[in-house]
């Protein structure tokens, strides 16, 4: 192909641009590639030109291949258009082919682009060419009577109108009726009653798109029906549009059809081709088969394509290819076969199932070509290009891809991410003193135990020379948790470069410096990302080597905080600085029930300090099992003491279980041994849980709340509505009692929607014979409300807040106190 192609491409990556164009020219493709980046751009350069392939990126910002794939169908309909992308996926591929592409090719497939250009091309020039022959023979032949009456079965020829100009004498024949007849008579006179509709819309489609088919029974003039399938092709004829057509006798042409058929679409080709009936027995395959899989044609014919099976793909993988060609006709891909001599291969095949006119599929055609050397070309290029030669660690080219990728999901995800430029301290002195090989060796082992120490989903990549850098992906949405996150990380990664490196039998000792930036959205350029964690950096090496810091002074400052809040929590235990507060739960009419008891943390220095301070970090740092075993021991020793008075012997205490407690393998055993050695009745224990964490392991959590629910302790679901709240778990889950998140309760009376989703958690309690309870009531329209709709019970500063205990049992004196249990 030696014309000059030209291409109009949509695509907003420059570097996937530049590897297709590459692609393009070692395809031997000579073209003049016009990119565009957006909408604006690409509808104007579309319209002004008229280009010879227009190639489109699925997926973009601003617009999207398929919707530019509408439009460019709706202005030129000739125009060959391919569909480039990483992610298109399946269904997305049906639908842009279904849309009018010629083809798609995926992004890490660059193999096929060139078999699909040519495709696409060659079906443009097969297209132009038919219409340029309907012109001549509409024009130059129509009137021919030798043409006409060599053509087998009927021959018809009228305009827009159903007014007939030409016939064969076949025509006269089987329909009976004279030339003067047929002359006065309209095309749908010929059909039945119950055909003439759908031939009717046949007609209009030859009018409106070029061509069209039908099947219909004809009808002479005696009565007598004879099944025919009728063709039919516009023409323009003295400047009216004309429809000129063949019909030919069913059983001839089913039998034509699918010897043309196969015949066209097995052997047209030099690709390796196979022929099966609908029961997929082989019956035909070509010279190019057995080139590329070693067998004869006499050994495979009447045996199925398992023949060929490599076992490397599991029952899924052909599960979707029939699953495609059973709602598509067609199914492609890679896939890996064995040839005769025991070779396993890669080869892109393609399937095409044939159908008769009746839709019943009849035969499976296969062409394919063994994809091993361009495989290999391509993986060795793409690993050139993207990959460092020493380390095989990603190198710079890809590591602002990847940023540009990450920079594009956090657009939709609020997550923190963190950049951290890692630097060989002192890599100078070995590279002086030992040789350069022993220098690289030391990098190779530096790359391993980089990629040791981070999760799958993060990115280690080299620089050059004694340069890393690791991308941390989707850390906390608190931006300080991500620090710690990431800090976590960092040490981790000091720790792991502080040990010694044997070097072809030379202990070598090392360290690194480490600069963090933390980054959410596309804030600033990948440049200046790299800048901040290089400046970072050195900051670390200016504080003596071996150790990191944060870019942003304001983060470090907040890391040192948390260290010495870390440093403060471990000693509160110790040191009995915590206190519990009890907020009472009450029944509509006032009479106190229970309470819930909420931890606090008296400093000696801050004050008073909230939970949200310290509840994550106790978290974090797994010191919220002993402080969660605390609680649960307090609160038991207050229902025991309360056991002596007869007003408070039947109160219940509920306390929160956090996470990773509830998730100790002891957890169960611990609260039966806290509860048999304070005596206390389980009955009067209520557990909190979230729904989080019940889902995090469902199957978990539903063996403990049962063994727990067996010696009497009940169970709360936390923060309801807030989370996934399906019925699926909650009918598997031993709870007795629903707690309606506050902030629903809140907007009673302001926002319809919460009231209406605290009427329906109100209902789907009592259903499932449940209390509810409702947090969070301020005002006595709210208790109105909920006593109103169902639920009895209530907790909030309408009726009390959060006090120490002195200050709760100098409350209980002042109301009632529910004596009915």
């Amino acid at each position: 192909m030696n014309d000059l192609l030209r291409i109009l491409y949509l695509e907003d990556d420059l570097l996937d641009a530049e590897l297709i164009k590459h692609k393009l020219q070692s395809e031997g493709l000579d073209c003049d590639v016009t990119l565009v980046t957006g909408k604006k751009a690409f509808e104007s350069k579309f319209n002004q030109e008229i280009y010879d392939l227009v190639l489109l990126d699925f997926n973009l910002p601003d617009y999207d291949g398929m919707s530019a794939l509408k439009y460019a169908r709706r202005k030129r309909s000739e125009t060959p258009i391919i569909i480039i992308s990483g992610t298109i996926g399946e269904e997305g591929a049906v639908e842009c082919l279904k849309a009018g592409a010629n083809d798609y090719v995926l992004k890490q497939g660059l193999q096929r682009l060139g078999v699909a250009v040519r495709r696409a091309l060659k079906e443009k020039a097969e297209y132009t060419a038919r219409r340029e022959a309907e012109i001549i023979a509409g024009n130059e032949k129509l009137f021919s009577d030798t043409m006409i009456e060599s053509l087998p079965g009927i021959f018809y020829f009228f305009n827009d109108q159903g007014k007939f100009l030409r016939w064969n004498r076949n025509f006269g024949i089987i329909s009976g009726y004279s030339d003067e007849e047929i002359a006065r008579m309209h095309p749908l006179d010929f059909f039945l009653d119950g055909e003439k509709q759908l031939v009717a819309q046949r007609i209009g489609m030859v009018f409106e798109k070029g061509d069209s088919t039908v099947e219909a029974s004809f009808v002479a003039k005696s009565g007598k029906l004879t099944p025919y399938f009728f063709t039919g092709r516009k023409v323009i004829y003295n400047g009216l549009q004309c429809l000129v057509g063949i019909g030919v006798d069913v059983a001839e042409r089913k039998l034509a059809e699918h010897e043309l058929r196969i015949a066209a679409t097995a052997f047209e080709a030099q690709e390796g081709m196979m022929v099966t009936d609908a029961n997929q027995i082989i019956l035909r395959v070509n010279s190019s088969f057995t080139k590329i899989t070693g067998y004869m044609p006499d050994e495979v014919i009447g045996k199925t394509p398992a023949v060929l099976s490599s076992g490397q793909h599991d029952a899924e993988f052909f599960k979707n290819m029939w699953k495609s060609l059973k709602t598509d006709s067609y199914w492609h891909g890679e896939i890996w076969n064995r040839r005769k001599n025991g070779d396993v291969y890669p080869e892109w095949l393609n399937i095409s199932a044939v159908s008769d006119a009746d839709g019943k599929i009849t035969h499976y055609v296969g062409s394919f070509f063994d994809v091993t050397k361009s495989k290999a070309a391509e993986e060795k290029i793409e690993h050139l290009a993207f990959y460092d030669s020493l380390t095989s660690l990603p190198n710079r080219v890809l590591l602002r891809d990847r940023l540009q990728h990450t920079y594009a999901a956090s657009a939709r995800y609020p997550n923190h991410y963190a950049l951290l430029f890692v630097d060989i301290d002192n890599f100078k002195i070995l590279n002086d003193t030992k040789g350069h090989n022993f220098g690289d060796l030391l990098l190779v082992e530096v790359a391993s135990r980089l990629q040791a120490s981070i999760r799958e989903i993060d990115t280690v990549a080299r620089l050059g020379g004694d340069e890393f850098v690791v991308l941390l992906e989707k850390l906390s949405t608190n931006a300080q948790e991500a620090a710690a996150m990431s800090e976590v990380v960092g040490e981790k990664i000091l720790y792991s470069l502080s040990q010694p490196f044997w070097l072809d039998g030379y202990e070598h000792h090392s360290s690194a410096s480490i600069g963090i930036s933390l980054f959410r959205k596309q804030e600033v350029s990948v440049d200046e990302l790299l800048k901040r964690s290089d400046t970072a950096m050195y900051q670390a090496k200016a504080a003596g080597r071996n150790t990191l810091r944060f870019y942003d002074p304001a983060m470090q400052e907040l890391l040192e905080i948390r260290t010495l809040l870390e440093r403060d929590l471990r000693r509160a235990l110790a040191e009995n600085q915590f206190q519990l507060y009890y907020q009472m739960q009450v029944y509509h009419n006032g009479h106190i029930l229970a309470a819930e008891v909420l931890l606090r943390w008296l400093h000696p220095e801050r004050g008073l300090i909230a939970p949200i301070e310290f509840i994550p970090l106790a978290e974090e740092t797994g010191l919220i099992i002993p402080i969660g075993q605390w609680v649960l021991e307090t609160a038991c020793a207050q229902l025991k003491d309360w056991e002596s008075d007869k007003n408070t012997r039947y109160l219940r205490l509920a306390i929160n279980v956090s996470a990773r407690q509830f998730h100790q393998k002891n957890f169960v055993d611990s609260v039966r041994e806290t509860l048999l050695r304070y005596r206390v009745d389980p009955d009067r224990l209520d557990l909190e849980l979230t729904e989080s964490l019940v889902l995090d392991n469902i199957d978990e959590a539903i063996d403990k709340m049962h063994a727990l629910k067996s010696i009497g302790v009940r169970f709360s679901m936390d923060d309801f509505g807030t989370g996934y709240s399906s019925l699926s778990y909650l009918t598997r889950l031993p709870l007795d009692q629903l707690k309606i998140d506050q902030s629903f309760v809140h907007n009673i009376g302001v926002k319809q929607s919460d009231a209406v989703i605290v009427q329906t958690i109100i209902g789907m309690a009592n259903n499932l014979g449940m209390e509810v309870i409702a947090e969070g009531v301020e005002t006595e329209a709210q208790r109105e409300f909920l006593e109103k709709h169902g639920c009895p019970v209530c907790q909030g500063f309408l009726f009390g807040k959060p006090v120490p205990i002195a200050e709760f049992e100098a409350e209980l004196k002042t109301v009632e106190l529910d004596l009915d249990r």
